[in-house]
């Protein structure tokens, strides 16, 4: 997969360097491209490795609190079902409730944990966007320091950097705008 990507991210580079080095200019255009291959910064950083670590430290913590749960709900479970018969209608009645409340608070505990919003998904949000923050300021002080206009990222395909100069959003937005008052004045 990594090498598909790869694959992909080099076609990318290409492609750009392509429509940069064929856009008609007045000026004679020296384009400088760059990649990362951010899978291998996140495998071979130590900070990443560290926060890597952090992480795999808190998920084990969460595992051990939810086996805890998972134990009281398995004793209650076996409780209720060998002392329903000697127990009193009361005490059967207690016992099955307090098991209802131990799997609730179980699931819950999954739920918060483990679900799509959980915290373990916050907790990964968070540790990675503040990775690909610094490995972000890393790459604008490196293509700032080699000239370079474009940086892709080998793994993702994305462009990662790009010198401002470059972007034409601004003349697209003005020419959809001048397009759409030329069509919105002919009807």
């Amino acid at each position: 997969m990594i090498r598909r990507s790869r694959a992909r991210g080099l076609a990318w580079a290409w492609a750009a360097a392509a429509l940069v080095a064929a856009a008609p200019s007045a000026r004679a255009v020296d384009v400088r491209i760059g990649y990362i291959d951010s899978a291998k910064i996140f495998q071979e950083s130590s900070e990443a490795q560290e926060a890597q670590k952090r992480f795999d430290r808190q998920v084990e913590n969460w595992r051990t609190e939810a086996a805890e749960k998972e134990k009281v709900v398995a004793d209650l479970r076996k409780e209720v079902r060998d002392q329903a018969a000697i127990l009193s209608a009361l005490r059967r009645q207690e016992r099955e409730e307090a098991l209802q409340k131990a799997i609730s608070d179980y699931e819950s505990f999954i739920q918060e944990v483990w679900g799509p919003q959980g915290r373990a998904a916050q907790e990964n949000e968070r540790s990675t966007r503040e990775l690909v923050e610094k490995i972000r300021a890393v790459v604008e002080k490196l293509a700032a320091d080699r000239g370079l206009q474009f940086v892709f990222d080998a793994a993702g395909g994305f462009l990662i950097y790009a010198d401002r100069s470059f972007d034409l959003s601004a003349e697209v937005v003005k020419e959809l705008n001048a397009r759409a008052g030329t069509a919105g004045g002919t009807r």
